[in-house]
């Protein structure tokens, strides 16, 4: 689905979506050690089930599955409750900072394999050589944050 309009609010919804995942893996992290790392995944995506739901009903929108979806498609719930159990995983180890950095660098390198190659239906956006640059900047600083 594409978006029409100020390409200045999806950037900013971009910044803002990392900065609730900084708030978020503390969060998570914390109540992993609380209760366990398998009982807080749990309870973390029960609470996300009961807050989409109430989102749900307020905008009164309905749930509707469509014929001929890919199944692969429906991975995505599963990749985010491995994303919110290795990263609670890695919290107690690493910190905030550290999980979110390798986070970051894990996202980058995906990210241009995907838009490289289009795989997973994306449009080919080939890799360009200035994209390294920000990937070296982004190693850079991983490693002086792991380093010092």
């Amino acid at each position: 689905m594409k978006y029409k309009g100020d390409i200045t609010l999806y950037n900013f919804l971009s910044v803002f979506i990392g900065a609730l995942i900084a708030i978020m893996i503390p969060l998570n992290g914390i109540l992993s050690e609380m209760i366990g790392n398998y009982t807080a995944s749990v309870v973390i995506h029960l609470v996300g089930l009961l807050a989409v739901v109430i989102v749900l009903i307020i905008n009164k929108n309905k749930i509707r599955f469509e014929k001929g979806i890919p199944l692969y498609l429906y991975s995505a719930g599963a990749i985010g409750v491995f994303t919110v159990l290795f990263s609670n995983i890695s919290f107690s180890a690493l910190g905030a900072s550290i999980t979110i950095a390798l986070s970051l660098l894990g996202q980058s390198i995906a990210s241009i394999i995907i838009d490289h190659f289009g795989l997973l239906g994306m449009k080919v956006a080939k890799f360009e050589k200035k994209k390294l640059i920000g990937l070296l900047f982004i190693s850079s600083g991983i490693i002086v944050m792991t380093i010092y």
